[in-house]
């Protein structure tokens, strides 16, 4: 999936077409189990997903989503340009349609992310939805629509779904294969 350490993206979206169905499939079946099985199989596979995955050999969300910005987020970043939060909207966001229109982007790729290194210019007062991005220790259960989403664009959250899948299979074999040569010998 890299090239040079680079995500390959297009290889990546491959990948995505071929098991996005399986994998949303396979969330859904994960949250029907228990909260804290998921919590410790979330954990050992975001291990595992960091050892592969580097945000900067990517910054796919960043050239093709927009974050969320709260009013804390931008009178944080505001502040650090030295310019009004009024200033600060009508510059680089629009506010999305509906009563309760969230702040985000005019346009993508972000307007923070140097396309050149992959950094974001404003890393240590980014706002909160990027810090947490990809949410991949976020509650399974509030967040399954959020992980679904997110597999199609970050290879972390693809690869971290594609890890616990391959976990609780693992875990069934080795169920099954203990269960197995009991009933073959009936």
């Amino acid at each position: 999936m890299s090239i040079n350490g680079a995500v390959d993206l297009r290889s990546f979206k491959q990948k995505v077409r071929y098991k996005k169905t399986s994998f949303r499939r396979f969330l859904n079946t994960l949250v029907k189990r228990s909260p804290q099985k998921i919590k410790t199989l979330i954990h050992s596979a975001e291990q595992d997903v960091w050892k592969e995955v580097n945000c900067l050999s990517c910054a796919n969300c960043c050239k093709t989503m927009t974050p969320t910005y709260t009013a804390t987020d931008i009178k944080r970043i505001a502040a650090h340009f030295k310019i009004s939060t009024d200033e600060f909207k009508k510059k680089w966001l629009r506010k999305e349609r509906g009563p309760n229109g969230d702040w985000i982007n005019k346009s993508t790729p972000c307007q923070f992310l140097d396309k050149k290194t992959n950094y974001c210019s404003i890393y240590a007062i980014r706002p909160k939805d990027c810090s947490g991005y990809p949410h991949l220790r976020k509650n399974l259960k509030d967040y399954i629509h959020v992980h679904k989403q997110n597999i199609e664009c970050c290879p972390a959250a693809y690869t971290m779904v594609e890890k616990m899948k391959e976990k609780v299979e693992s875990l069934e074999l080795r169920v099954q294969s203990r269960i197995l040569p009991l009933t073959t010998y009936k």
